[in-house]
């Protein structure tokens, strides 16, 4: 079996992209570009990609209706997005924390979310986010930051949270490219700009 950590870039059958030759005969691939969608439990990850599916779907008039039920990740799920190409976002529980290394190997984009309506928590998802932004295998992978449930009352500002956490310095120590958004994935709120950052990271990559 091959290790997460081995597995290359995803391809897939399908028209453009370079050709290859399997059994003789030629085969048609396209790349699938993996984003990772990290964060801990409870944060509201699995909403986050349904919302995410519905508002990139073509039947979607804006209006993403009452949040679909969710049940907390166990393992991993996988998600296809079409935001003009093909985009896989891989959620990985929070759970599974310690091993969440065994999959950056072929991320080329990763979303981190936080509850910004819990400082407590807030503290260890920020040693989580140091340990992210140090790992090599993500050093040129983009990284969106998403400050979830500012539709609840308790919810700190991204000002606040970045005077928390020190946020200022921390982006200004990592070497990938990082932007911040508060959303609400239970209101949408913010959703159609998570959508535009993977449409812009994943437009520019070859």
């Amino acid at each position: 079996m091959i290790s997460p950590q081995a597995r290359p870039i995803q391809w897939e059958r399908g028209g453009g992209g370079p050709g290859a030759v399997r059994c003789g005969a030629a085969v048609a691939w396209r790349k699938v570009w993996m984003c990772l969608l990290l964060g801990a439990a409870g944060v509201g990850k699995t909403l986050l990609v349904k919302r995410l599916q519905k508002l990139s779907s073509r039947d979607c008039k804006g209006d993403l209706g009452e949040p679909p039920p969710t049940l907390p990740t166990v393992g991993t799920n996988l998600t296809d997005i079409v935001a003009q190409r093909k985009i896989t976002i891989r959620e990985l529980g929070g759970c599974m924390g310690p091993i969440w290394s065994s999959y950056y190997g072929n991320c080329h984009s990763l979303l981190f979310m936080m509850d910004a309506s819990n400082p407590t928590q807030l503290s260890a998802s920020c040693v989580q986010l140091l340990g992210l932004l140090s790992s090599e295998q993500l050093a040129e992978a983009s990284v969106l930051i998403l400050f979830n449930k500012i539709d609840l009352p308790c919810y700190m500002t991204i000002e606040e949270i970045k005077s928390l956490i020190r946020l200022p310095d921390i982006i200004a120590c990592a070497k990938q490219n990082i932007t911040t958004l508060e959303i609400s994935a239970r209101k949408g709120t913010g959703l159609a700009k998570v959508l535009h950052w993977l449409q812009d990271e994943h437009r520019s990559s070859r």
